[in-house]
């Protein structure tokens, strides 16, 4: 197994760990901290994996498959936990993992038929601002410009995951019609 490969094995293998910090009953002092240091760590490997194996010639099959599936357990976790501390409203989660539904749904039909979908940098914005955004929920700063940040940085993460999805079902629209 490559490096690129070990990196989203960790990012996936740090999950219940960031879960246990942020959700543990009676909670634990500095707890949203800890969670907040890993989720960070795990959005680093994010990161890192994919510049490592791009550059090195190390994409493999496992890393395609992977990769993005790390990324969406990882959101997807983070974003359950929040609506769980009442952070976040379960019915942005529900657009936002839905739209992760769509896209790979849209994925898979298009690897049906030998068509490669590429992230696009709406995708891209759309996966940066909601990990802000859960960087800063998690962290849980008591002070207006604080809650105000995290306001902006939801409503953004939002905004952009809807973006995306239209940018992506717009642009790849040809993939939904009948193959002969």
């Amino acid at each position: 197994m490559n490096l690129p490969n070990k990196l989203t094995v960790f990012r996936v293998v740090l999950i219940p760990f960031f879960v246990f910090f942020l959700l543990y009953p009676g909670g634990l002092a500095y707890g949203n901290f800890i969670a907040a240091g890993i989720f960070i760590a795990a959005s680093i490997t994010d990161f890192l994996d994919g510049k490592i194996a791009r550059k090195y010639h190390l994409v493999t099959n496992f890393g395609k498959f992977m990769d993005p599936l790390a990324d969406k357990l990882l959101v997807c976790a983070a974003m359950i936990c929040l609506v769980e501390t009442g952070q976040l409203a379960a019915w942005m989660v529900v657009v936002i993992i839905s739209r992760e539904f769509i896209i790979s749904g849209f994925r898979l039909i298009a690897a049906d038929n030998g068509i490669v979908i590429a992230a696009s940098y709406w995708g891209k914005f759309k996966t940066t601002f909601q990990m802000l955004m859960i960087i800063v929920l998690v962290l849980d700063f008591d002070s207006d410009l604080f809650r105000m940040l995290s306001t902006v940085l939801t409503w953004a993460a939002l905004i952009l995951t809807v973006v995306s999805l239209v940018d992506y079902i717009a642009k790849n629209k040809d993939v939904l019609k009948e193959q002969k």
